[in-house]
């Protein structure tokens, strides 16, 4: 069955193979063709939500596995399987496991939930975490969030995909603001903005706080121009994106100084009239809830987008 306006089901028998995508583990495994994969299921998701989901994948069972806490990826993760007909497995607390406070290593406990589920989502507070689970499980693993300045791929291809429903991605100016060097979110967004051309990315921090060389690396070697910045009025009137950030109190207990990167009614006079802002929540400062009213804020609309993309990704990876 191809992915057209006439569309209803995405059964696993009838629904195209998607490309060769085992796992997700990184953003960098993406190519733009999976990208566009993605994203046109995803807008089919749209549609079958809107009819209230699909019993297409009622003899699936997701694993949901936290270490970590989470409200909006967990719940979208697991309302995602619910939409598509599937069961869910689910905790948010696997590190107060009686197995993981005797030290039972993730791979073991990954071999034997693998042996329960068809998909599990893995968030984990090792960087690698979800790398080391996917070598061994016997079902797709999905990264989820992985240690403090791993990646969070699921987060990144939601941000792109609401980029992508409002305009093109070639040509792109994207302002990332707050802490960046420890930021999952923008490590993983940078990946996936990095395949598309005329690209350009400011990183808005404080110099404590800047992108690790890492990713500056990365960009370097595909040609993609960046900025070091740490003022904002130098960048918000420049970019067609802010991509806004926290910076947790106890990396600058000021708040102050966090105020410096935040975004209020004064930044907003100048932003472009068509600019858009995403924050990956959950928000403190830096973010007012003035801005909530201006059009140009989309991150309540970027949280939402996370059901059907997630959807998308589901069927993806159990229609292999």
């Amino acid at each position: 069955m191809q992915l057209t306006e006439q569309a209803t089901t995405l059964s696993s028998s009838s629904a195209p193979p998607s490309m060769s995508l085992r796992h997700v583990v990184e953003s960098q495994q993406f190519t733009v063709p999976l990208l566009m994969e993605l994203f046109d299921r995803a807008r089919l998701m749209e549609r079958i939500v809107a009819r209230g989901g699909t019993l297409d994948y009622q003899n699936r069972i997701l694993a949901s596995l936290f270490y970590q806490p989470s409200t909006r990826t967990r719940f979208s993760f697991e309302a995602a399987m619910h939409r598509l007909g599937g069961r869910v497995l689910s905790t948010e607390h696997a590190r107060a496991f009686s197995s993981e406070i005797e030290s039972e290593q993730v791979e073991d406990s990954i071999r034997i939930i693998g042996s329960y589920s068809d998909v599990i989502v893995i968030r984990h507070h090792e960087e690698g975490g979800a790398r080391r689970a996917a070598a061994v499980s016997p079902v797709p693993v999905i990264n989820a969030g992985d240690g403090d300045g791993g990646q969070h791929p699921t987060q990144a291809l939601l941000d792109l995909f609401t980029i992508y429903h409002e305009r093109p991605i070639e040509g792109l100016s994207v302002a990332f603001i707050g802490e960046l060097d420890r930021g999952r979110t923008v490590r993983s967004l940078a990946y996936l903005l990095a395949k598309f051309d005329r690209v350009k990315i400011y990183f808005v921090s404080p110099p404590e706080m800047q992108m690790k060389p890492d990713i500056l690396q990365y960009l370097d070697r595909h040609n993609v121009k960046y900025e070091l910045e740490s003022s904002i009025d130098r960048v918000v009137g420049e970019v067609d994106v802010v991509y806004q950030t926290r910076i947790r109190p106890d990396r600058v207990s000021n708040v102050a100084s966090r105020m410096r990167y935040a975004i209020d009614s004064s930044v907003l006079g100048k932003l472009k009239s068509n600019a858009m802002i995403l924050h990956p929540l959950p928000r403190t400062v830096e973010l007012d809830k003035t801005v909530d009213s201006d059009p140009r804020a989309f991150y309540f609309k970027q949280a939402a987008n996370g059901l059907c993309v997630r959807m998308a990704l589901l069927t993806m990876l159990l229609d292999r």
